[in-house]
């Protein structure tokens, strides 16, 4: 938790006790389905929580915007941007019900009222929203065919409707066919830790 309050200094009480409870929700949870590799989930603040709150270092969502969390797995990054961003709304899918299990009840556990979960494939989710969020679940290209469909028409953000996806390592293949619209940012110019030395956020406008 001290690495959060050092990169977000700004949030309220209920906001730290809700990031707090999130350790031993997940500690619990892991025994019973492993959604978090066993020697993470130690540094479940840094590779988990941080990482998927460092969105938040690019966008920032106005009142009632509409997020769906592509592949949440067991609820990142949809769990800590709702903490985050309480006055956005979030839907969180996974096309495996165990997963989706440990989403739904950790959000259920800290009170997340503006959360959301669905046991559904990707291709299969018919919603429109203004953002789509997700951690390395498939390589870009794959990704954006599948969720272009979801993007609304209706632009209320000082950024354009799109994807944000968290990706480690070398991106530039990925980024190609996107190579004129996509944005892509170095982690550690915000979060000076070594495990985000290689870890991007790419942006792409759809």
């Amino acid at each position: 938790m001290n690495d959060i309050l050092k990169y977000f200094p700004n949030l309220t009480a209920l906001q730290q006790q809700q990031l707090e409870a999130l350790y031993d929700l997940y500690v619990d949870w892991n025994q019973k389905i492993n959604v978090i590799s066993r020697k993470d989930i130690d540094h479940l603040y840094e590779h988990h929580v941080l990482h998927s709150m460092s969105i938040a270092f690019v966008l920032h969502p106005t009142d009632a915007t509409e997020i769906l969390d592509f592949g949440t797995g067991g609820g990142f990054p949809g769990i800590p941007l709702a903490i985050l961003w309480p006055q956005c709304r979030f839907h969180l899918i996974d096309g495996t019900g165990k997963k989706i299990r440990v989403a739904t009840e950790v959000a259920h556990a800290i009170g997340l009222d503006n959360v959301r979960t669905s046991h559904i494939r990707g291709e299969e989710e018919k919603g429109k929203y203004d953002f789509i969020i997700s951690r390395a679940v498939m390589p870009l290209p794959d990704l954006v065919k599948i969720v272009r469909k979801n993007i609304s028409s209706r632009q209320h953000n000082a950024i354009g409707n799109g994807l944000f996806c968290l990706k480690g390592g070398d991106v530039q293949a990925e980024i190609t066919p996107f190579k004129k619209i996509a944005e892509v940012s170095n982690l550690n110019e915000w979060i000076k830790l070594p495990w985000f030395e290689e870890k991007r956020l790419i942006y792409v406008p759809l």
